[in-house]
């Protein structure tokens, strides 16, 4: 797979994108937006990153040099109702202010709130936004507030993108010729060198309950003195860090499951990792598991909604159990952690399999619809990419092997093509 090497930037089209998003700290959707404008920025576009944290706040992961940071200094705080009002009155005005003043051919928003917040303060700018939802909008919760407001706001967007089929049809409110599936590029982070030395399995994400590590904890219990070579590392941080370990302890993993927080620098987790679990309740995609195969690592995972069943396939690239199924996920682990050559053949067709979503694959379908957006609304569309004609970003497709047939008539994916 691709690395990150923000080398010098070639000449490109001169074109100005704002992405939005709450902040550039650890997390899926801060790792993908750094990426992308990077790889924009390398071309030569003048790319601003617009987020609403702390003027002091550090970034979690590197962007390219020529990527302007602007941090808007309006972070979640905890408050009544009054002062979130206030606070969301605050960010709209403040992006408004910044949209006028970078003058970007277009938009590009993540996550929920900030999606709403986003096209609200662009109206009647003239300027474009395209929305990218990056979870599970059936299952995750933002409130009566925000779902009246995204009802209402999101046809107002240029267009959506989600990362699976699922999520997209979520959002009829929004039309079909607006609606875009792209998966998330893996680009395994630089400088991160195997030292693995057998025994580790290894989870990610914030210790919260969408990631569904307490149902892990329960089905590593159940196997763990069968495997007591094996230990179990949960990499993330989050509130329900107290819980997680009293449960921990209470089931006598003390010395079998290690806490340690957000790894240091991204990708840390990858280098000591034997073996991948993915215990989540609900997805946008999941993120970790696609760089978990991408290095190579065997994998199991929950057939949680949504992303895994895009991306494994049973006992060919990696184990996929019933979605929060614990006794079927104890059963996996144990048949991955006691069987080495089950874990090399996963592993090896893990990595083959997760070239689908290379940086640069998944990049081109993201040019196809920023070209959509600067057609119509400029009437400048972008240089074609060498040897590449650029028609418009409907249907966007990675080449799979199922018929055209099953595909989705707006996202051109059939159903493990992402």
């Amino acid at each position: 797979m691709p690395r990150q090497d923000f080398s010098a930037a070639a000449p490109g089209h001169d074109l100005r994108v704002t992405l939005v998003l709450p902040s550039l700290a650890a997390g899926g959707s801060e790792r993908i937006a750094t990426f992308m404008a990077s790889h924009w920025a390398e071309r030569g576009w003048r790319v601003t990153v617009v987020t609403l944290e702390a003027e002091d706040t550090e970034a979690y992961y590197p962007t390219h040099p020529r990527v302007e940071v602007l941090r808007l200094g309006l972070p979640t705080a905890p408050g009544n109702w009054f002062q979130a009002t206030r606070l969301v009155i605050q960010r709209v005005l403040r992006l408004r202010r910044a949209f006028l003043q970078l003058s970007p051919n277009l938009i590009i928003s993540f996550l929920t709130r900030t999606n709403i917040l986003a096209v609200i303060a662009a109206s009647g700018t003239g300027i474009p936004v395209i929305i990218s939802e990056r979870n599970n909008p059936e299952r995750q919760r933002v409130g009566p507030f925000w779902v009246w407001l995204r009802r209402l706001c999101y046809p107002r967007a240029f267009g959506l993108v989600a990362m699976t089929r699922g999520a997209l049809e979520l959002f009829p409110c929004v039309p079909r010729e607006r609606r875009w599936v792209v998966p998330n590029p893996v680009v395994l982070p630089s400088g991160v060198t195997a030292c693995r030395s057998g025994g580790i399995l290894v989870a990610v994400g914030r210790l919260v309950p969408q990631k569904g590590f307490d149902l892990l904890l329960e089905a590593f219990a159940r196997i763990a003195a069968k495997h007591d070579n094996w230990h179990l590392t949960i990499w993330g941080e989050g509130p329900e860090r107290p819980r997680l370990t009293a449960q921990r302890d209470a089931l006598g993993l003390k010395g079998r499951v290690a806490l340690p927080g957000v790894s240091s620098t991204p990708g840390q987790w990858l280098a000591a990792a034997d073996a991948f679990v993915l215990s989540s309740r609900y997805e946008g995609w999941g993120n970790v598991l696609a760089e978990a195969m991408a290095a190579g690592l065997p994998s199991v995972s929950f057939d949680c909604p949504f992303g895994p069943e895009d991306m494994i396939t049973d006992s060919v690239n990696g184990l996929l159990v019933p979605d929060g199924d614990v006794d079927a996920l104890s059963t996996a682990l144990s048949r991955l952690l006691s069987d080495e050559v089950l874990r090399k053949r996963l592993g090896e067709a893990a990595r083959l399999s997760a070239r689908r979503f290379s940086g640069e694959r998944i990049m081109a379908l993201w040019d196809d619809i920023v070209d959509c957006a600067v057609r119509e609304h400029v009437q400048t569309p972008l240089a074609p990419t060498e040897g590449r004609n650029r028609p418009g970003p409907v249907p966007v497709e990675i080449p799979g092997s199922f018929p055209a047939s099953s595909r989705s008539p707006e996202t051109g994916f059939g159903k493990n093509d992402t």
